[in-house]
């Protein structure tokens, strides 16, 4: 066996050791919130190569997140820092990253090219849309998540149609079928195709599934509470009889059933690998006890797969505040002024808060108090950089040098900007790609399709398709960044936005346009990568990724974007009935199970505090025009907080002038300081419960 000098390594406590350790099976690694899980990962990737003998090509780490996945990339590299060892080959990605690879690797198997296309969420959209022949937006949203979910559960259309329940999922059942051969005749995949394509080609060619099992001889799993049915049948199928692979999961953090993910992955661990090694880590490196009890309180209260109790040695820490409010108007002006008071006194950042809620909408009143307080923030599930208008439009370009197949980017590029092609001539061209059953590009070459066009319709779609096969062949011939920045000006983007939106518009337009291109550069030139393979990788980002960059501003985030990351301090904000745990007026009688997980999302926020944890509800809350009356959520109680909690009891007040908005300010900076009770008479007042 190979041994190589030890890497640096990180103190860990015995369980933690012991997971990286145990290598005689499967292992099931249930590690709590703030327990280390990161770090008992990349280890044990380390302990593998260093002292197991195992060859970095044959390790697969998998996760959720490219920032996650790259985390551990950076990690590993400094643990391994001066040992002579080379990395390359070593996969730590995230599951469709791993997929994509895949795919590329065993296109021949399924029919595709290896130039396939990977259509985003707008094209799959797009093709139900006009398979479906209906504006009904909220319909084709409801049919696209119902198609994900069965791809995601191994649904076959010919399932989901034998096992309809009613009309819609009938009708629904029947578009699957037509939308999977259509974009299969595009030579493209979608999203969850990633996953389900490797699964069932796994599943049903032995001679890939055995390459594949003898490339990959040990697997790492993080955050396995997320995975859906797919996913596990991808772990099983690559690891095989040998069952050489550590997943490393929390159950009390499955918050996301809404897109497939099955706590029943946890359980079929236990039935499907009799040896299945448990290993509990309990230890938080990150809060104080009073939010730990209070996190350990909370989730007691659903059904248990594994017994687990978190605990800390930082200390008692500061009482958690449970704050009523008015409205939630008073529930923003309190908690930003409260927010800087505290910042201020404990000569903080703004990047050390985050304002938590349930609902994205809950995100409009506190933005519009931070701007006008001139507080910076992140807005986290905005929009993100790669959805903008400008950079789609672009992408549709490299799409289409890619794969010329790619129908979608084919429709968006030849249009933006314009080219003197019309709807017209586009339907006109899709009906005879239609009969011929190729793509829209490839028509435009067909001499039957010549000889039933006119020379108006044909002579643009021939310098277009021309256009992009002289780009083709450059890309292959010349270097990435050349090919990018004449392409870049032959499109005439730049004159486009500025014909066509006002100055300042196309401006911060052109501006993003320009930092994409220096982005995509920047990728060409890190390991000389084919542009081919940059677009690629660029399209899956742009699915994967939606967080903004990292700035000194208080983070406004959802429970659900805020799962993984942690803050010095949290404001956990609209935690009454209705909302968290979530519920709409039609619901009659509660789901135990969407309850269950309302309060694992509970359990998520409170974790995400190290040092303090202040928590608001309203007592009223706007309904359109009215207000109705609130309470406080049943997860409050659960928290059996009342011996360490600073309990508040804001009466209704009215709108809080400026002169008052500066006399509390003062007030809370004094009182934090120990020196004084906030002495508001109009406003609030505050009892220590």
């Amino acid at each position: 066996m190979t041994t190589h000098a030890s890497p640096k390594k990180m103190s860990l406590n015995p369980q933690q050791q012991q997971a990286v350790d145990y290598l005689e099976g499967p292992c099931l690694v249930l590690a709590g919130a703030g327990s280390g899980k990161t770090g008992v990962i990349t280890q044990k990737i380390t302990h593998l190569i260093n002292n197991c003998g195992y060859e970095p090509k044959h390790i697969l780490a998998v996760t959720f997140t490219n920032k996650a996945a790259k985390e551990m990339q950076e990690r590993v590299a400094k643990l391994m820092d001066g040992v002579p060892v080379n990395l390359k080959g070593l996969t730590i990605s995230t599951f469709h990253s791993f997929g994509v690879h895949f795919l590329r690797a065993e296109a021949k198997h399924l029919g595709l090219k290896e130039k396939f296309s990977i259509l985003d969420q707008d094209d799959c959209f797009s093709i139900l849309q006009e398979l479906c022949a209906t504006t009904d937006k909220a319909l084709i949203r409801t049919m696209q998540s119902t198609i994900s979910l069965w791809k995601n559960g191994q649904i076959t259309p010919e399932q989901a149609l034998k096992e309809a329940k009613d009309e819609q999922e009938l009708q629904f059942a029947r578009v699957y079928a037509n939308y999977n051969a259509t974009i299969k005749a595009y030579q493209a995949v979608d999203f969850d195709d990633l996953i389900r394509l490797p699964v069932e080609l796994l599943q049903s060619n032995d001679e890939v599934r055995d390459r594949w099992q003898a490339k990959i001889r040990y697997i790492l799993v993080d955050e396995y509470q997320d995975t859906n049915a797919v996913q596990y049948q991808l772990l099983r199928q690559l690891t095989g009889v040998r069952s050489m692979f550590t997943a490393v999961g929390d159950d009390d953090q499955a918050i996301y059933a809404w897109r497939g993910a099955t706590l029943d992955n946890l359980k079929l661990l236990q039935t499907d690998y009799p040896r299945l090694k448990l290993i509990k880590l309990e230890q938080n490196y990150r809060s104080t006890e009073r939010i730990l009890n209070a996190a350990n309180a909370v989730i007691a209260h659903n059904p248990k797969l594994f017994d687990k109790k978190l605990w800390s040695e930082y200390g008692e820490g500061d009482p958690i505040r449970v704050i009523p409010m008015a409205n939630e108007e008073e529930e923003a002006e309190n908690v930003v002024m409260r927010l800087q008071a505290h910042k201020i006194a404990n000569h903080a950042q703004f990047a050390d808060y985050a304002i938590l809620y349930r609902g994205n909408h809950q995100a409009r009143v506190f933005e519009q108090v931070l701007r006008k307080e001139r507080v910076p923030y992140v807005l986290s599930g905005g929009q993100s950089f790669f959805e903008r208008a400008e950079i789609r439009d672009i992408m549709a370009y490299f799409r289409l040098l890619n794969n010329i197949n790619d129908d979608p980017a084919f429709i968006r590029a030849v249009t933006t900007p314009k080219r003197g092609i019309g709807a017209a001539t586009l339907e006109h061209l899709g009906q005879y790609a239609g009969r011929r059953d190729i793509s829209l590009f490839e028509a435009v070459f067909e001499t039957g399709f010549a000889s039933i066009s006119t020379p108006r319709q044909l002579g643009p779609l021939l310098e277009f398709v021309e256009f992009i096969n002289e780009f083709d062949e450059r890309a292959a011939r010349d270097e990435a960044p050349e090919v990018l920045d004449d392409l870049i000006k032959a499109i005439g983007y730049e004159v486009y936005l500025f014909e066509h939106f006002d100055e300042r518009q196309a401006q911060n337009k052109w501006k993003n346009v320009v930092d994409f291109m220096a982005w995509m550069k920047r990728r060409a030139e890190d390991g000389d990568k084919k542009l081919s393979e940059i677009i690629q990788n660029m399209v899956l980002m742009s699915m994967l990724d939606k967080g903004a960059e990292e700035h000194n501003a208080v983070r406004l985030s959802t429970l659900h974007a805020s799962k993984g990351l942690e803050y010095p301090h949290v404001f956990l904000v609209g935690v009454e009935e209705g909302l968290l745990p979530h519920m709409s007026r039609e619901d009659v009688l509660e789901d135990p199970n969407r309850v269950e997980e309302e309060r694992r999302l509970m359990y998520v926020g409170i974790t995400r505090a190290r040092k303090s944890l202040h928590i608001t509800w309203c007592q009223k809350r706007r309904r359109g025009q009215d207000f109705e009356n609130r309470e406080a959520s049943r997860f409050i109680k659960e928290m059996q907080h009342d011996k360490d909690a600073k309990r508040e009891n804001l009466t209704d007040v009215p709108q809080i002038t400026p002169k008052q908005r500066i006399e509390m300010l003062k007030a809370l900076l004094a009182k934090q300081a120990g020196q004084q009770e906030l002495p508001l008479k109009d406003s609030a007042t505050e009892k220590e419960g």
